[in-house]
Protein backbone atom coordinates (compact mmCIF):
# COMPACT_ATOMS: atom_id res chain seq x y z
CA UNK A 1 0.00 0.00 0.00
CA UNK A 2 1.33 3.17 -0.89
CA UNK A 3 1.24 6.31 1.69
CA UNK A 4 -1.57 7.92 -0.60
CA UNK A 5 -3.53 5.08 -0.01
CA UNK A 6 -3.24 5.05 3.60
CA UNK A 7 -4.32 8.78 3.66
CA UNK A 8 -7.43 8.34 1.69
CA UNK A 9 -8.27 5.44 4.78
CA UNK A 10 -7.33 8.12 7.33
CA UNK A 11 -9.18 10.87 5.48
CA UNK A 12 -12.39 8.97 5.48
CA UNK A 13 -12.46 8.62 8.82
CA UNK A 14 -11.45 11.95 9.46
CA UNK A 15 -14.04 13.37 7.39
CA UNK A 16 -16.92 10.61 8.01
CA UNK A 17 -16.79 11.15 11.74
CA UNK A 18 -14.94 14.25 12.61
CA UNK A 19 -12.18 12.93 14.33
CA UNK A 20 -10.13 16.42 13.89
CA UNK A 21 -11.30 20.14 14.64
CA UNK A 22 -9.03 22.98 14.65
CA UNK A 23 -6.28 23.24 17.47
CA UNK A 24 -6.19 20.11 18.53
CA UNK A 25 -3.47 18.47 20.19
CA UNK A 26 -3.41 14.79 19.68
CA UNK A 27 -0.99 12.43 20.63
CA UNK A 28 -0.53 8.90 18.71
CA UNK A 29 -0.09 6.09 20.99
CA UNK A 30 3.11 3.96 19.67
CA UNK A 31 3.50 0.32 20.56
CA UNK A 32 5.70 -0.15 17.90
CA UNK A 33 4.59 -2.59 15.96
CA UNK A 34 2.97 -1.79 12.72
CA UNK A 35 -0.95 -0.41 13.27
CA UNK A 36 0.75 2.45 15.30
CA UNK A 37 3.54 3.25 13.28
CA UNK A 38 1.46 3.49 10.19
CA UNK A 39 -1.34 5.50 11.99
CA UNK A 40 1.85 8.19 12.82
CA UNK A 41 2.49 8.14 9.41
CA UNK A 42 -0.84 8.72 8.04
CA UNK A 43 -1.65 11.79 10.95
CA UNK A 44 1.68 13.08 10.05
CA UNK A 45 0.58 13.22 6.16
CA UNK A 46 -2.18 14.38 6.60
CA UNK A 47 -1.49 17.25 9.11
CA UNK A 48 0.66 18.41 5.70
CA UNK A 49 -2.57 19.63 3.79
CA UNK A 50 -5.93 19.07 6.18
CA UNK A 51 -7.85 21.86 6.46
CA UNK A 52 -8.18 21.84 9.81
CA UNK A 53 -4.62 22.57 12.13
CA UNK A 54 -3.57 20.30 14.79
CA UNK A 55 -0.31 18.91 16.65
CA UNK A 56 1.18 15.89 16.87
CA UNK A 57 3.31 13.49 19.22
CA UNK A 58 3.95 10.19 19.60
CA UNK A 59 4.20 8.40 22.93
CA UNK A 60 4.58 4.98 24.36
CA UNK A 61 3.82 3.39 27.12
CA UNK A 62 7.16 1.15 28.04
CA UNK A 63 5.46 -2.25 29.91
CA UNK A 64 8.98 -2.29 32.02
CA UNK A 65 10.45 -5.41 29.45
CA UNK A 66 14.10 -4.40 29.53
CA UNK A 67 14.88 -6.23 25.78
CA UNK A 68 12.43 -3.85 24.14
CA UNK A 69 14.22 -1.67 22.35
CA UNK A 70 12.31 2.10 21.22
CA UNK A 71 15.25 3.79 19.31
CA UNK A 72 14.15 3.27 16.41
CA UNK A 73 11.16 4.49 16.83
CA UNK A 74 12.70 7.28 18.22
CA UNK A 75 14.41 8.02 15.03
CA UNK A 76 11.61 8.05 12.98
CA UNK A 77 9.70 10.78 15.26
CA UNK A 78 12.85 12.61 14.51
CA UNK A 79 12.97 12.05 10.97
CA UNK A 80 9.18 13.20 10.92
CA UNK A 81 10.01 15.82 13.32
CA UNK A 82 7.23 14.94 15.76
CA UNK A 83 7.87 14.79 19.75
CA UNK A 84 8.46 10.96 21.17
CA UNK A 85 7.86 10.69 24.69
CA UNK A 86 8.64 7.29 26.60
CA UNK A 87 6.69 6.38 29.97
CA UNK A 88 8.06 3.97 31.93
CA UNK A 89 5.71 1.51 33.94
CA UNK A 90 5.91 -1.61 35.75
CA UNK A 91 3.04 -3.36 34.22
CA UNK A 92 4.62 -6.08 33.19
CA UNK A 93 6.76 -7.08 36.64
CA UNK A 94 3.07 -6.54 37.97
CA UNK A 95 1.18 -8.75 35.96
CA UNK A 96 3.69 -11.35 35.47
CA UNK A 97 5.90 -11.59 38.26
CA UNK A 98 3.23 -10.16 41.21
CA UNK A 99 -0.30 -11.25 40.51
CA UNK A 100 0.95 -13.86 38.23
CA UNK A 101 -2.43 -13.70 35.59
CA UNK A 102 -3.50 -16.38 33.75
CA UNK A 103 -5.43 -14.76 31.47
CA UNK A 104 -2.85 -11.18 31.28
CA UNK A 105 -4.03 -9.11 28.16
CA UNK A 106 -7.58 -7.55 29.63
CA UNK A 107 -5.80 -6.38 32.41
CA UNK A 108 -2.67 -5.51 30.66
CA UNK A 109 -4.50 -3.46 28.31
CA UNK A 110 -6.48 -1.38 30.85
CA UNK A 111 -3.30 -0.69 32.25
CA UNK A 112 -1.38 0.46 29.23
CA UNK A 113 -4.78 2.45 28.10
CA UNK A 114 -4.44 4.29 31.74
CA UNK A 115 -0.90 4.73 31.87
CA UNK A 116 -1.53 6.24 28.30
CA UNK A 117 -4.47 8.33 28.94
CA UNK A 118 -2.72 9.84 31.90
CA UNK A 119 0.48 10.90 30.48
CA UNK A 120 -1.32 12.39 27.15
CA UNK A 121 -3.09 14.67 29.44
CA UNK A 122 -0.26 15.69 31.36
CA UNK A 123 1.45 16.40 28.08
CA UNK A 124 -0.98 18.88 27.27
CA UNK A 125 -2.99 16.79 24.71
CA UNK A 126 -6.90 16.67 24.15
CA UNK A 127 -7.22 13.40 21.93
CA UNK A 128 -5.54 10.43 21.67
CA UNK A 129 -5.43 7.73 18.39
CA UNK A 130 -5.34 4.30 18.36
CA UNK A 131 -4.17 2.77 15.80
CA UNK A 132 -7.47 -0.20 15.24
CA UNK A 133 -8.02 -0.94 11.97
CA UNK A 134 -10.34 -2.50 10.31
CA UNK A 135 -10.15 -5.65 10.87
CA UNK A 136 -9.92 -4.86 14.70
CA UNK A 137 -13.22 -3.44 14.06
CA UNK A 138 -14.96 -6.38 13.30
CA UNK A 139 -12.81 -8.79 15.13
CA UNK A 140 -13.62 -7.05 18.51
CA UNK A 141 -17.76 -7.10 17.28
CA UNK A 142 -17.16 -11.17 16.94
CA UNK A 143 -15.62 -10.92 20.56
CA UNK A 144 -18.54 -9.18 21.75
CA UNK A 145 -20.85 -11.56 19.97
CA UNK A 146 -19.47 -14.95 21.39
CA UNK A 147 -17.98 -14.39 24.70
CA UNK A 148 -20.56 -11.31 25.71
CA UNK A 149 -23.87 -11.84 23.69
CA UNK A 150 -24.17 -8.29 22.46
CA UNK A 151 -23.67 -6.99 19.18
CA UNK A 152 -20.72 -4.08 19.55
CA UNK A 153 -17.61 -2.97 18.67
CA UNK A 154 -15.61 0.34 19.84
CA UNK A 155 -16.06 3.59 18.19
CA UNK A 156 -14.65 5.86 15.99
CA UNK A 157 -14.45 8.25 18.55
CA UNK A 158 -15.28 8.20 22.26
CA UNK A 159 -15.67 11.09 24.78
CA UNK A 160 -14.03 9.98 28.32
CA UNK A 161 -16.16 12.48 30.56
CA UNK A 162 -13.50 11.63 33.54
CA UNK A 163 -10.37 11.93 31.43
CA UNK A 164 -11.33 15.19 29.26
CA UNK A 165 -10.23 13.69 26.39
CA UNK A 166 -11.12 12.40 23.17
CA UNK A 167 -9.68 8.70 21.79
CA UNK A 168 -10.36 8.44 18.25
CA UNK A 169 -9.18 5.56 15.42
CA UNK A 170 -8.69 7.33 12.26
CA UNK A 171 -7.48 4.09 10.91
CA UNK A 172 -10.41 2.29 11.03
CA UNK A 173 -11.20 2.17 7.10
CA UNK A 174 -7.61 0.77 6.44
CA UNK A 175 -7.36 -3.71 6.06
CA UNK A 176 -5.00 -4.97 8.30
CA UNK A 177 -3.72 -6.45 4.71
CA UNK A 178 -2.87 -2.91 3.16
CA UNK A 179 -1.00 -2.03 6.14
CA UNK A 180 1.22 -5.05 6.08
CA UNK A 181 1.82 -4.16 2.78
CA UNK A 182 2.40 -0.06 3.95
CA UNK A 183 4.83 -1.64 6.81
CA UNK A 184 6.96 -3.51 3.99
CA UNK A 185 7.15 -0.93 1.38
CA UNK A 186 8.12 1.76 4.06
CA UNK A 187 10.17 -0.89 5.79
CA UNK A 188 8.74 0.60 8.91
CA UNK A 189 11.02 0.35 12.21
CA UNK A 190 8.90 -2.51 14.25
CA UNK A 191 9.88 -3.03 17.43
CA UNK A 192 9.02 -6.89 18.15
CA UNK A 193 7.00 -7.44 21.13
CA UNK A 194 8.40 -9.50 23.43
CA UNK A 195 5.47 -10.14 25.74
CA UNK A 196 5.26 -14.12 26.54
CA UNK A 197 1.23 -14.02 26.03
CA UNK A 198 1.41 -12.67 22.10
CA UNK A 199 -0.38 -14.42 19.87
CA UNK A 200 -2.14 -16.74 22.80
CA UNK A 201 -5.26 -13.88 23.41
CA UNK A 202 -9.05 -14.85 22.19
CA UNK A 203 -8.72 -11.45 19.62
CA UNK A 204 -5.95 -14.11 18.07
CA UNK A 205 -8.78 -16.52 17.89
CA UNK A 206 -10.91 -14.13 16.82
CA UNK A 207 -8.52 -13.04 13.72
CA UNK A 208 -8.21 -16.65 12.87
CA UNK A 209 -11.79 -17.61 12.74
CA UNK A 210 -12.77 -14.13 10.68
CA UNK A 211 -10.18 -15.46 7.99
CA UNK A 212 -11.42 -18.88 7.98
CA UNK A 213 -14.82 -16.78 7.51
CA UNK A 214 -13.86 -15.25 4.62
CA UNK A 215 -11.77 -17.50 2.61
CA UNK A 216 -15.08 -19.64 3.28
CA UNK A 217 -17.70 -17.04 2.55
CA UNK A 218 -16.17 -14.43 0.21
CA UNK A 219 -16.78 -11.06 1.37
CA UNK A 220 -17.69 -11.71 4.91
CA UNK A 221 -15.63 -9.51 6.38
CA UNK A 222 -17.16 -6.50 4.31
CA UNK A 223 -20.30 -6.94 4.88
CA UNK A 224 -19.62 -7.78 9.15
CA UNK A 225 -18.02 -4.34 8.58
CA UNK A 226 -20.85 -2.65 7.09
CA UNK A 227 -23.39 -4.10 9.70
CA UNK A 228 -20.98 -2.55 12.31
CA UNK A 229 -21.43 1.19 10.50
CA UNK A 230 -24.82 0.88 9.37
CA UNK A 231 -25.66 -0.72 13.34
CA UNK A 232 -26.75 2.21 15.49
CA UNK A 233 -24.39 1.17 18.15
CA UNK A 234 -24.62 2.81 21.29
CA UNK A 235 -22.34 5.87 21.97
CA UNK A 236 -21.15 5.84 17.92
CA UNK A 237 -20.92 9.10 16.68
CA UNK A 238 -23.18 10.21 13.62
CA UNK A 239 -21.59 9.60 10.67
CA UNK A 240 -21.67 12.21 7.66
CA UNK A 241 -20.92 10.12 4.46
CA UNK A 242 -18.43 11.44 1.52
CA UNK A 243 -18.88 15.10 3.56
CA UNK A 244 -15.07 17.12 2.99
CA UNK A 245 -15.17 20.20 4.90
Amino acid sequence: MTLQKLLSYTRKAVDEYRLIEDGDRIAVGISGGKDSLALLYALHGLQRFYPKRFELIAVTVHLGLDRMDFSPVQALCEKLQIPYHIIPSQIYSIIFEERREDNPCSLCAKMRKGALNQAVKSLGCNKVAYAHHKDDVVETMLLSLIFEGRFYSFSPKTYLDRMDLTVIRPLMFAPEADIIGFKNSCQLPIVKNLCPADGYTKRQYAKELLGRLNREHPGAKERMFTAICDGNIKGWPERFPHNRR
